[in-house]
């Protein structure tokens, strides 16, 4: 017979197939179901076109959308544990903000360059580039920090001043730049699950993938870690460790994701709640499996929200998580008072 958590996981799972497949079809171009069906098991003779945007376009956007909701929730979940504090999100450390910085000297900045350079510098792979620079050496420096100290309170400030000092550097940047530059840096911002191609996913799947692995044999410390440090020390986890794989795998998840869809609001703040309160348990490896499958369900579920089928526009994926996100943290922060 199958456990409660287990009727949830299965549960859960088929609506992430269900939305999948309703993924797949919405649009502005409307594609029936069974055409879609035979386009992904090769065996489809109509349209070239239809099987152009359902292989090239909307799979590969669900495959993102798939990685980056599993990743971000994952690394809320675990900065949640980490600081006891349940409004911690996988954005708190500033490795976000380095790549933020990064994209922001990219293309706020390419006007300072000569006109010859100003095209290599603000193409899609430098900007990536870019991202990928920024908030790599701010969790390198976080890395560092979080090796000197010993409250883990103490490391959350000192992202909070990363946040503050790069926020600054780009208002800056954004002073000096031109109208279009400021208007492209802001199009980077809203995010977009659309705009990655199978050569960088073959990219991004393998590393989210090393550490959601390293997220997944931290399950049992971050057990250990929720009735505090010392409690920890005395089951034999080595806090100093365990702290810096915590935020080690945290820094890959949202430094690969920010520099390839853009920062993603809410979604690892927001999914680590509703987890919680779906499953009503503290046991990290039943939640890991549940904000996986929640986690992927959501950004899926937000992506289908912002194709608007049928129309033209397509709404940028950072409004819907907000519009859906904000009220829920809200509603938890009313709740816990």
């Amino acid at each position: 017979m199958l456990t409660k958590y287990s009727q949830y996981h299965l549960l859960f799972f088929a609506a992430l197939l269900v939305a999948a497949l309703l993924n797949l079809l919405v649009g502005s171009v409307q594609i029936p179901v069974k055409d879609v069906l035979a386009i992904l098991t090769n065996q489809f003779a109509g349209k070239e076109s239809w099987s152009y945007i359902v292989l090239e376009y909307r799979l590969p956007k669900l495959i993102v959308a798939f990685f980056v909701g599993i990743s971000l929730s994952i690394a809320g979940m675990m900065m949640q544990t980490l600081f006891q504090n349940y409004m911690a999100e996988p954005y708190i450390l500033g490795v976000s903000s380095g790549a933020s910085l990064g994209v922001a000297i990219c293309i706020l900045g390419a006007s300072l360059l000569p006109v010859g350079l100003q095209s290599l510098v603000t193409n899609q792979s430098a900007v990536i580039a870019s991202a990928l620079i920024g908030s790599t050496l701010v969790m390198l420096i976080v890395l560092t920090i979080s090796q000197r100290l010993k409250q883990s309170a103490t490391l959350l400030i000192a992202g909070l001043m990363f946040s503050s000092f790069t926020s600054a550097f780009v208002s800056v940047l954004a002073y000096l730049s031109t109208a279009e530059e400021l208007q492209k840096f802001t199009f980077w911002n809203l995010g977009s699950l659309g705009n990655v191609p199978y050569n960088q996913i073959v990219i991004i799947v393998p590393v989210l993938m090393i550490g959601l692995t390293i997220a997944f044999i931290m399950n049992k410390p971050l057990n250990s870690l929720l009735l505090g440090e010392n409690y920890a020390k005395t089951v034999g986890v080595n806090i100093k460790k365990v702290k810096f794989l915590i935020i080690f795998s945290t820094c890959i998840l949202v430094a690969v994701c920010t520099a390839f869809v853009g920062p993603i609001a809410f979604v690892g703040l927001a999914v680590p709640h509703i987890t919680r309160m779906v499953y009503k348990t503290t046991n990290h490896f039943v939640l890991f499996v549940g904000n996986l499958l929640i986690g992927a369900l959501i950004l899926i579920l937000c992506d289908i929200i912002c194709q608007i089928p049928g129309d033209q526009l397509m709404l940028p994926i950072n409004a819907v998580t907000s519009i859906l996100g904000a009220p829920l943290v809200i509603y938890l922060l009313l709740k816990r008072q």
